[in-house]
């Protein structure tokens, strides 16, 4: 899947999210690369590109995030594309269930989320 199908695929599960969640994430910016740069893997301890399937970059809501800022970058999700392609082939889940996975669970880290806050929340819905 191109670089465009798989942007258009992300703006339309965004769309999907509740209202009240879009209203307290119209800020952050959403953004596609088809993986994540090596400086971030690095950061992050993680050895393989395929092994991140997107990321939250900025201040969360419960850190202020909400706040503007001079000379601050704005709060983005990154979508890394060909993790994500890689994971879905490896799943039962469409790539519109996996985009919309991963963007939830970025959107969640501005929300103030933890990993394992995330964690307990699909464990719960199971």
């Amino acid at each position: 899947m191109d670089a465009e199908t798989f942007a258009s695929l992300a703006r339309a599960q965004y769309e999907l999210l509740p209202e009240d969640v879009r209203a307290l994430t119209q800020d952050v910016e959403i953004r596609v690369a088809d993986e994540a740069s090596p400086d971030v893997l690095a950061s992050m301890g993680i050895d393989h590109p395929l092994d991140l399937l997107g990321l939250f970059q900025g201040v969360g809501l419960s850190h202020g995030g909400g706040a503007e800022y001079t000379g601050m970058m704005p709060n983005r999700v990154w979508l890394y594309r060909l993790p994500i392609l890689a994971y879905q082939r490896g799943s039962e889940n469409s790539v519109e269930e996996v985009i919309r996975h991963v963007l939830v669970h970025e959107i969640g880290h501005h929300f103030g989320l933890s990993d394992d806050d995330m964690y307990a929340i699909d464990d719960a819905d199971d």
